[in-house]
């Protein structure tokens, strides 16, 4: 009963009050901080079929119980939200987070670590560079959300990344076209045979 009573209220808020640092990347791709329960009925409103996290952390048992009831796959890619410049960001670990990012099959999807600001901007910014955004542009987008808290080894991360190893993972992909009248490229993978990233049990 305390369960359904917790669903109904996901779905009877009017307040929509979105994660902190929440954006969208664009159509059917989002990022945030980490959500709130405050923040359930607006991620409701998003009809999300994934959540990639990017934090170690096991995910609270309340947003799990969110996500269970809004049918929203976890996938979870452990990343440590060090400072220290000898902890580098593990670039397989970015790697299979973008073939999950840019597979139509998952979105509409959200991105978030801790404060949508290091982690997500790294993922975003691997992102930018795959869709042939110029350099300054990628830095201009991770500073927005980065702010005065700006990393310069997650720029050197970004900017040293090598997208080619994405491409080459890619020999399936076709283009899909999708929306009402649009021309944007979508893309979704073909090849069963790509690895998978281990979805949590939500």
């Amino acid at each position: 009963m305390e369960k359904q009573q917790k669903t109904n209220d996901y779905e009877d808020d009017d307040v929509l009050e979105p994660p902190i640092n929440f954006s969208m990347v664009e159509d059917g791709i989002f990022r945030s901080g980490f959500p709130q329960p405050a923040n359930f009925p607006f991620l409701r409103s998003l009809n999300l079929r994934s959540i990639i996290y990017l934090c170690p952390e096991p995910y609270p048992e309340e947003n799990l119980e969110f996500l269970r009831s809004q049918n929203i796959r976890l996938l979870q890619f452990g990343i440590e939200g060090k400072t220290d410049p000898a902890i580098l960001i593990p670039k397989d670990t970015i790697l299979e987070a973008l073939k999950i990012l840019i597979d139509v099959r998952n979105h509409p999807v959200l991105i978030h670590c801790k404060r949508g600001k290091h982690r997500t901007g790294c993922l975003v910014g691997c992102l930018r560079k795959f869709q042939n955004w110029c350099l300054s542009s990628v830095f201009e987008e991770y500073q927005r959300f980065a702010g005065v808290k700006a990393r310069p080894t997650d720029l050197r991360f970004i900017e040293a990344f090598d997208i080619m190893r994405l491409r080459q993972c890619l020999y399936s992909i076709i283009y899909q076209y999708q929306g009402y009248g649009s021309n944007k490229r979508r893309l979704v993978y073909r090849d069963e045979n790509l690895q998978k990233p281990q979805t949590m049990k939500v």
